[in-house]
């Protein structure tokens, strides 16, 4: 059975999976997130690693996306084939790299997807050739002062219904260092300037974020926010842990 998009609707809470473990994956699935994305560009996870994961994700998490490590259309049809609901493409910087990272999430003639959905069509169906492109997302990372230039182009793309803002590289190429600079005015300007360019183009912008900063983006106009990730958290838990013993 193919598994409903995201629901650009309404408000999507998701966890980022960094590590390589399906026992840790598995765990998160069952967690209620509206989506899981696995990081295949910093996290810790390569291809040997990917199935395991998606195979302990599935069917438990409503959307199991992968971050592909570059604009790679190998890569991205590979992820694809082994069972991804959608892949994050980062450094998206024109029309031109979103069309092509579209391209390469769609079969002939919309795109240039090769057949052969190994994996995909066991958990989806033997309809999942014909049904894939009403469900499969991809989703361009806006993260460059280029990406910005370009940012009603690339919105204008067909296929490209989300979205997803990587604040650090964001933050690098302002020139303010990395993480978030939520207060100065070029960081703040930007977060804006992607809210309203979504918005006109019925595009739902998407974000990475924690629990403690995901108030404020959904308060900006973001509708998809990673809230957190496998390896964060399990150190914040560990280290509250050990400090509330210690304390006592």
């Amino acid at each position: 059975m193919s598994p409903a998009p995201l629901d650009r609707g309404s408000r999507q809470l998701g966890c980022w999976l960094k590590l390589p473990y399906a026992v840790t994956a598995e765990a998160t699935s069952l967690l209620g997130f509206d989506y899981l994305c696995i990081d295949m560009q910093h996290g810790l996870v390569d291809r040997n690693d990917l199935l395991s994961l998606l195979q302990a994700t599935h069917p438990h998490a409503r959307r199991t996306l992968v971050r592909v490590s570059a604009n790679d259309p190998s890569t991205i049809g590979w992820c694809l084939d082994a069972g991804a609901t959608g892949v994050i493409v980062p450094l998206v910087d024109s029309a031109a790299e979103a069309e092509a990272a579209v391209s390469a999430c769609r079969y002939p003639p919309v795109g240039s997807r090769s057949t052969g959905p190994t994996r995909a069509s066991l958990v989806y169906g033997s309809d999942y050739v014909a049904e894939a492109e009403s469900f499969v997302q991809c989703i361009p990372m806006i993260e460059t002062t280029a990406a910005l230039d370009s940012l009603d182009e690339i919105l204008s793309v067909v296929g490209v219904d989300i979205i997803y803002v990587g604040p650090s590289d964001l933050s690098m190429n302002l020139g303010l260092g990395p993480g978030n600079h939520d207060g100065d005015p070029a960081f703040d300007d930007a977060l804006t300037m992607i809210v309203d360019a979504c918005e006109r183009h019925d595009v739902m912008p998407g974000i990475h974020a924690d629990a403690s900063l995901a108030p404020r983006r959904l308060d900006q106009g973001f509708k998809m926010v990673s809230v957190a990730e496998d390896l964060g958290g399990m150190r914040e838990a560990l280290s509250g842990a050990l400090e509330s013993v210690r304390d006592s």
